[in-house]
């Protein structure tokens, strides 16, 4: 399976240390959500990016496979 791309959309700001739990993926703030955006080897990187949010106790907000992962100007990572 090639690598697809996601856009991951989590409650609230994160800061910093939140940031590095997701290694590879850009981050950046739109509104009061952070966008978690990159390009995940496989089905099992996907599931780990949402194992790791819900131990971080963050809320998923929205999920999304995108063509080509999208680099925000002012992005965070």
């Amino acid at each position: 399976m090639p690598q697809q791309n996601y856009e991951i959309r989590v409650r609230g700001r994160l800061g910093g240390t939140f940031r590095t739990a997701f290694p590879g993926l850009r981050a950046w703030t739109q509104g009061n959500d952070t966008v978690l955006s990159g390009s995940l080897a496989d089905r099992a990187a996907l599931y780990g990016v949402l194992a790791m949010i819900e131990t971080l106790g963050l809320e998923l907000v929205e999920l999304r496979q995108v063509t080509s992962p999208r680099v925000c100007p002012g992005h965070l990572g």
